[in-house]
């Protein structure tokens, strides 16, 4: 993508300047899926028009099952001389990695992509802010190091995908005090949520630990996946599920900082063609 009035680095040049960001989400049956990308994406202009990007073009597209569909969307906004799209998605997997770029391609227009919204440090704080409002004291650190916690996630047949969760879970333990976070998924592989607090649970009798073990769902809106992540923690014991992350402010942020580094990834290329040709 070259923004024919992209001239300045983001945050110099008027928002007006800058090129449409197009998010773009899976897509699912369940309504509340679309409703909360649009509640997320809300808040983004928000958090935008807080940085001086009250102007951005932001619009939501949807992979699958809701529309607009992404070529829709690269169609509408085909004339504002090129676009940002932000995958809502929280690992590079088969979405990232080959559907999406396979619907750039096909759209004959300029533009960027930019990485997927995981992993970021900020999900971790997006985490914590959805384990709060489920009841866990996550601000109490003695409370944090008696708990076990699964970071539950949608599951690929990708698995670098999978290893990214298992790497945030690692990272979220190193940095959060929890007793235990480990990795589980709700498709494609293992193990499953409720096979992983059934541990977890189990491993704590065995050695006399009686904390709790809550589940955190990573994943970014409500639907088939989220209730049954929901249902099967539940059934084996957790005391507590966290809703999906949804429009938290910091998930919110994280769209923002992608967008803002594809543009400048674009710029400073465009700046640098013209020594490479010299």
């Amino acid at each position: 993508m070259r923004h024919p009035r992209l001239t300045e680095r983001p945050g110099a040049a008027g928002a007006a300047d800058l090129p449409p960001l197009v998010a773009v989400a899976h897509g699912s049956r369940d309504p509340r899926a679309a409703a909360t990308v649009g509640e997320l994406l809300a808040v983004a202009r928000s958090r935008a028009a807080a940085r001086g990007l009250a102007g951005v073009d932001v619009r939501a597209a949807f992979l699958d099952h809701c529309a607009p569909s992404l070529p829709q969307v690269l169609s509408a906004v085909g004339d504002r001389g090129g676009c940002v799209v932000v995958p809502l998605l929280l690992t590079d997997a088969y979405h990232s990695k080959s559907d999406i770029p396979a619907q750039l391609a096909a759209a004959h227009q300029d533009v960027s992509c930019a990485d997927t919204l995981g992993p970021d440090p900020l999900l971790l704080d997006a985490l914590e802010r959805r384990l709060t409002e489920a009841g866990v004291a996550v601000g109490d650190r003695a409370a944090r190091a008696r708990t076990s916690v699964v970071l539950a996630a949608a599951g690929s047949s990708d698995r670098a995908a999978n290893a990214t969760v298992a790497a945030v879970a690692a990272r979220w333990q190193a940095r959060g005090g929890w007793r235990a976070v480990v990795p589980a998924y709700a498709s494609a592989a293992g193990p499953r949520p409720g096979e992983a607090v059934g541990a977890l649970r189990a491993g704590g009798r065995s050695d006399g630990h009686r904390g709790p073990v809550v589940v955190a769902t990573y994943l970014l809106a409500p639907g088939h996946f989220a209730d049954k992540i929901r249902d099967a923690a539940l059934g084996a014991g957790a005391s507590a599920v966290s809703p999906a992350l949804g429009a938290a402010p910091e998930v919110a942020d994280v769209i923002v900082e992608r967008y803002l580094a594809a543009v400048s990834a674009e710029l400073s290329g465009s700046l640098m063609a013209p020594r490479e040709r010299a």
